[in-house]
């Protein structure tokens, strides 16, 4: 069971997101907050495992509030999806930068929300496909904030960087096998590593790493 705490100001969206979730066998709503104060105390009682975001909100918006969810980095802490009508400016990378594992918009289709839940949920992580070109498109123009590369990215192996590019490439893991003429548990093992060496929590802050350095860049 994938236990979910829904944030958003708007008390029928998180109703609607509420009744779409419950509907499904192995999703639980284990609570609803209205801003980000609301949903820090909630998450800290329930433990969830995902937390569903809503950005703009009132008290603390939810790019501070995944801030604070996520600052002591533990194990056991939740997987937050930013959900949001916004798909551009500053809170996509603030966001990703916060440690989200995931951002869509609101508009996305209910069974793209469940299949994002899931594949958050076991350690992956996703963005909208609208959502992957603007950030792109941000990194292109300069537009998005710089900071200090990882430096770890020169302790990576050469099978390491070619899998870590082809991640930043939006490939999945047997695109990446058939790619690299290899088994899909072994691509696995080197993403494993990858985030490991990097010390990023799942494959958006590997491909966000992988961008600051300029290991690969817009249209590369």
């Amino acid at each position: 069971m994938i236990r979910i705490l829904v944030v958003d100001d708007q008390a029928l969206v998180r109703s609607g997101f509420t009744m779409i979730l419950e509907s499904e066998d192995d999703l639980q709503v284990v609570g609803e907050a209205a801003n980000g104060t609301e949903a820090l105390e909630i998450a800290r009682l329930e433990k969830p495992d995902i937390v569903l975001m809503d950005v703009r909100m009132p008290i603390l918006d939810g790019v501070a509030a995944t801030e604070k969810l996520l600052a002591n980095q533990r194990d056991d802490d939740p997987k937050v999806i930013i959900l949001t009508t916004f798909d551009l400016d500053e809170y996509v990378y603030s966001a990703l930068k916060a440690g989200a594992s995931g951002f869509l918009l609101k508009d996305t289709p209910p069974d793209d929300l469940i299949n994002a839940i899931r594949v958050v949920a076991v350690g992956d992580a996703l963005l909208a496909p609208s959502i992957t070109r603007r950030l792109i498109a941000d990194f292109a123009a300069g537009g998005t904030p710089q900071t200090e590369p990882n430096p770890a990215i020169d302790t990576l192996t050469d099978r390491e960087t070619e899998v870590l590019t082809l991640l930043a490439r939006g490939l999945s893991n047997a695109e990446i096998a058939t790619e690299l003429i290899v088994g899909e548990t072994t691509v696995k093992t080197h993403v494993g590593r990858v985030l490991m060496k990097l010390g990023v929590r799942d494959r958006v802050q590997a491909v966000v790493a992988a961008y600051e350095c300029g290991l690969v860049t817009p249209g590369n």
